[in-house]
């Protein structure tokens, strides 16, 4: 049985974020600050400000997509608003 993870990073320069699913949080964190994927690479470099552990890749896939929704949006926006 696999662990995943649903992470989200903030950019350190501008003010953008990414969600994203691994099972690797430290190999993903450093993909994307090697300037390896599309949409990550012109905004790096990149912190991890916070992760979620599943045991299936079905309940992180589910968190992401409401991450991703209107009432995600509001979660993240009282997140980004602590840091």
């Amino acid at each position: 049985m696999s662990n995943y993870f649903l992470y989200i990073l903030r950019s350190t320069v501008f003010n953008k974020s990414y969600t994203g699913i691994t099972n690797n949080l430290d190999r993903r964190i450093k993909e994307h600050n090697s300037k390896k994927h599309f949409y990550t690479k012109r905004h790096c470099p990149w912190i991890m400000i916070y992760n979620e552990k599943y045991d299936n890749l079905e309940e992180t896939r589910k968190r992401e997509k409401y991450l991703k929704s209107a009432s995600g949006r509001k979660f993240l926006k009282e997140l980004f608003s602590k840091i």
